[in-house]
């Protein structure tokens, strides 16, 4: 129990409703590239080039108003943000299933943006409720939701996709983002955050209070976090046109069972890393998880067949789901629980920004250089997390 409120039940709670929300997502996204085929895009350049800019959109939005709802959250209640953030998500997921040519797509996806962001506001009420000694747990069994819905989304929308249509996966997944908001309502109990004067201070000032060297090892893993979706996100759009060169018939079924093999396996690791980063340190496990996620990227980039593709995709998925609760337990154990939200509303900022920049300019890449070496950029966004890890973060007090 944490000040009255029992952080297990919460965990259990967030952690099915960010299973459901996120299948809602992945129900849908994955099949954007095939989406916006079917809306009249076939070139594979300005394929490419559609794809990239409608998976950055959402990004772009929420970087501008993820500090925004940080703040908000603050003051008003995190409980409160992560419901209004399935809400938006919902309608504007559903909203994507009528529209008329990519650039409705493109406009939605800048409002869901603007409007969700609901692995922020999960981690932000993890992180404030849970006892010290197990954030990095409860943020690693948090992530492990992501990755299952991400496993589960893409199987079941690509079977939904073959025999309903695409249309009707987004539909689908409004639904699910919707039902998302029930277990957060009914069971989930915010943690009061009791603020002393010397709390109420700006940010930054309380973060340079809070430890020596606090401020940097934030600053160093805010960057972290951008470049793990520069890397990961940047990537994920062009696995769906590399399979794309592999198959001609059935893609939404092969697309579906490639990102649900990552998520499968990212959901493991996100489980699994804990015990490890416990005993080699947070940072060790990082980096060598940077390192081998380049390395599948490439196997992705370079492989000859689909099998090797999927296998490249899977190996991918489970060091995205070591590296990215490895820097989330690494914010949360330098951060003071007075402006966890902010601190955590500014890291959802730097994740939108990777989240903008990585697909925009791996389909710009992708559209001049060939998807190959767009993602093999992508692989090298990876390496520098990992030279960012070595250089500038540090092991979190624990």
């Amino acid at each position: 129990m944490t000040s009255g409120v029992n952080w297990r039940r919460n965990l259990a709670a967030l952690w099915f409703a960010q299973v459901t929300a996120i299948f809602g997502f992945s129900f849908a996204f994955p099949f954007l590239p095939v989406y916006l085929r079917q809306l009249g895009v076939h070139d594979t350049g300005q394929l490419a080039l559609w794809s990239g800019v409608a998976a950055g959109a959402s990004g772009a939005a929420l970087a501008v108003m993820s500090p925004i709802w940080g703040v908000l959250a603050d003051r008003y209640g995190r409980r409160a943000m992560l419901v209004r953030a399935m809400i938006g998500a919902g309608l504007t997921v559903g909203l994507m299933g009528f529209a008329r040519g990519p650039f409705d797509i493109v406009i939605l996806r800048l409002i869901q943006g603007a409007t969700s962001g609901t692995v922020a506001a999960s981690t932000a009420l993890v992180a404030s409720g849970t006892p010290r000694h197990h954030v990095g747990r409860a943020l690693g069994i948090l992530s492990s939701a992501v990755a299952v819905g991400s496993a589960l989304g893409p199987l079941l929308g690509g079977l939904a996709a073959a025999v309903f249509g695409i249309r009707a996966v987004f539909w689908g997944g409004s639904v699910l983002l919707v039902i998302a908001t029930l277990p957060v309502v009914l069971l989930v109990r915010e943690v009061p955050i009791v603020r002393t004067e010397q709390d109420r201070r700006p940010a930054l000032r309380l973060l340079r209070a809070s430890a020596p060297g606090a401020l940097g090892a934030i600053a160093a893993l805010l960057v972290c976090q951008a470049l793990v979706q520069v890397s990961y996100n940047g990537y994920q759009p062009l696995l769906v046109l590399r399979l794309l060169q592999h198959v001609s018939t059935g893609v939404e079924a092969v697309t579906g069972f490639a990102f649900a093999a990552a998520g499968l396996a990212s959901a493991l690791a996100s489980v699994l890393y804990a015990s490890i980063a416990r005993r080699a340190g947070y940072r060790p496990v990082g980096i060598i998880a940077a390192l081998l996620m380049a390395a599948a990227q490439l196997l992705v980039a370079w492989g000859p067949n689909p099998a090797t593709v999927v296998a490249g995709a899977a190996l991918a998925g489970i060091f995205y789901g070591t590296v990215g609760p490895v820097i989330s337990s690494m914010m949360g154990l330098e951060t003071p629980a007075a402006v966890q939200a902010r601190v955590f509303g500014v890291a959802a900022s730097a994740t939108a920004i990777g989240f903008a920049i990585g697909p925009f300019g791996g389909g710009v890449l992708a559209a001049s250089l060939g998807i190959a070496p767009a993602i093999s950029v992508c692989a090298g966004a990876a390496v520098v997390l990992a030279a960012v890890l070595v250089t500038r973060a540090r092991e979190p007090a624990r």
